[in-house]
């Protein structure tokens, strides 16, 4: 059998993937109904699911953006599809998308899609952190070639080094931990995403 390339599977899965506007009404949805995305049903991740739908709710609105990213952005001369990979009861989904969206909706060259991780394993195992099927996983497509041009995430660099520091000192990440780092995500106010994805443009 012959290895298809990264390539090949992002283009298999791309008609898969909805509008961010799509994506949050399914949100919504599984909310009002006290569900989630993918195939595991409990309670947990019902409760993320609405947990994380409030918190889109309100960045969708609150999130903004510098004078100086906006320029930034505004000078992006490309044409990419950023493709995220992600499932409802996600924290670190929920913290980091809307700034994703903010920054789509001032270019042009840059059009979001939105696909589920449980529905495309073989597209997640395409890019697995440190092995881990983690999310969110935003991948950058070229429109023109299809070429994959890069890849961001689970989580913005500043999060990703606290987390990283915190499993140095203590192995795995507590409910405490996670609770820091929510209130991280929540003095940040998407500014270290944007940074993030603004470097990824150029």
């Amino acid at each position: 059998m012959i290895e298809k390339s990264r390539k090949q599977i992002v283009q298999e899965a791309l008609p898969k993937a909805i509008s961010y506007p799509a994506y949050r009404q399914l949100i919504d949805d599984h909310a009002a109904q006290e569900t989630s995305t993918g195939p595991n049903q409990t309670e947990t991740l019902s409760n993320y699911t609405m947990l994380n739908q409030r918190r889109m709710k309100r960045l969708d609105k609150t999130t903004k953006l510098q004078e100086a990213d906006v320029a930034k952005i505004n000078s992006f001369k490309g044409d990419v599809t950023w493709l995220v990979i992600t499932e409802s009861w996600c924290g670190d989904a929920a913290q980091t998308m809307p700034a994703m969206q903010k920054i789509a909706e001032l270019s042009e060259g840059i059009d979001l899609k939105v696909i589920l991780r449980d529905e495309n394993l073989e597209l997640m195992d395409a890019f697995l952190y440190n092995g881990g099927r983690s999310i969110p996983k935003l991948i950058v497509i070229d429109n023109a070639s299809g070429e994959i041009l890069g890849d961001w995430g689970p989580r913005p660099s500043k999060a990703t080094q606290l987390v990283n520091d915190y499993k140095e000192a203590h192995g795995t990440l507590t409910p405490e931990f996670k609770q820091d780092l929510q209130v991280w995500y929540n003095k940040d106010k998407g500014q270290n995403t944007v940074a993030d994805l603004i470097e990824l443009l150029h």
